[in-house]
């Protein structure tokens, strides 16, 4: 008999570091954004259950100087989490029902200019009780904190959900490392500048090729279209063209500050104790944030809509939350 339980077990088999079951039902009805609606229905409205996979990247790369480190691991950890995917949704088959996983950094050109994908990963991962959103909007698992990858299997199987956690597992605005750590300043009050963050997090990413080969096409003289290729900047796009270094990826900064999960005071808390970024306007900042939620300002983060990521019980330290929501890292790793 096909049940939650032997889906979990079959998927820690093929190499998940937590799984969780959400309804398609709840995802239908809570969009992460009602007026770009990622949900399973959109897909397939044959579909009843969402699988969450969730890939830990080693806390290693966190320690390099270089950020190419950081991005080519998590493109061997994506590769691994597709594999992870793909077999789950084989197994489910031969068990009568049909199932297929999403892409894990897919997005569509329509949906916000391509920043959006028919499922948001973090939002599936967050309903499958795996953890909650942060200050930056990141998802955080209890036991990895940032520094993971979630995707997602949709199939017809209608399995049990887990509980969604209800407290925050982001520390918050008391804590707003990742605010002081952003080179771009692109954190906002639960909430994240795109824009900005994708300077630093996709370095030679598409708007930068848009751009050079613009400069290409417009260039009069011969050579000054060759100097557009033959550069440093040139060849950093070719490199991500060829092994997705610098096109994709992350700035490390958020993911290797962040004090949430068991990894950070084994392997990242000497490292990255001190954060060279902050100064005193973050500092300014993050105070003004934390005394606004304390008098209940209106923060779009926190809407009533969009509590439901972030915990709407706030944040409790692991030793004082009731033991009505288990920790993901006992009941799902």
């Amino acid at each position: 008999m096909l049940t939650a339980e032997l889906v979990k077990q079959k998927a820690r088999e093929f190499g998940a570091d937590a799984v969780g079951i959400a309804s398609a039902a709840v995802l239908n009805a809570h969009p992460p954004d009602p007026k770009f609606p990622q949900t399973p229905e959109r897909i397939s409205p044959e579909i009843k259950s969402v699988i969450a996979i969730l890939k830990r990247i080693p806390a290693g790369a966190f320690r390099t100087k270089r950020a190419e480190c950081v991005q080519y691991m998590d493109q061997l950890v994506l590769r691994e989490m597709d594999k992870v995917c793909l077999r789950v949704a084989q197994f489910l088959e031969t068990q009568g029902v049909y199932a297929f996983p999403l892409a894990s950094q897919e997005t569509k050109w329509e949906f916000k200019r391509a920043s959006y994908g028919y499922l948001s990963g973090r939002h599936v991962a967050v309903e499958a009780g795996l953890g909650t959103l942060g200050l930056e909007v990141n998802f955080l698992s209890p036991a990895f904190g940032p520094r993971c990858y979630t995707t997602a299997i949709l199939t017809t199987a209608e399995l049990a959900a887990d509980r969604k956690l209800t407290h925050q597992v982001c520390i918050g605005e008391s804590c707003s490392r990742c605010l002081y750590s952003c080179p771009a300043d692109a954190v906002l009050h639960w909430g994240i500048d795109k824009r900005a963050c994708a300077q630093f997090a996709q370095e030679f990413g598409y708007s930068v090729m848009l751009t050079e080969l613009q400069k290409f096409l417009t260039a009069a003289d011969p050579e000054e279209r060759l100097k557009v290729f033959c550069s440093p900047r040139g060849y950093a796009i070719w490199q991500g063209l060829l092994r997705v270094v610098g096109a994709f990826g992350d700035c490390p900064r958020c993911l290797e500050v962040c004090p949430v999960g068991d990894d950070y005071v084994k392997w990242l808390a000497e490292e990255h104790r001190e954060i060279p970024e902050k100064n005193e306007q973050k500092v300014a900042l993050a105070k003004q944030m934390q005394a606004d939620r304390k008098a209940g300002k209106e923060v779009p983060g926190l809407s009533p809509w969009n509590i439901r990521w972030v915990g709407e019980e706030g944040y409790l330290p692991p030793k004082k939350r009731p033991g009505k929501n288990p920790s993901p890292s006992a009941e799902h790793a």
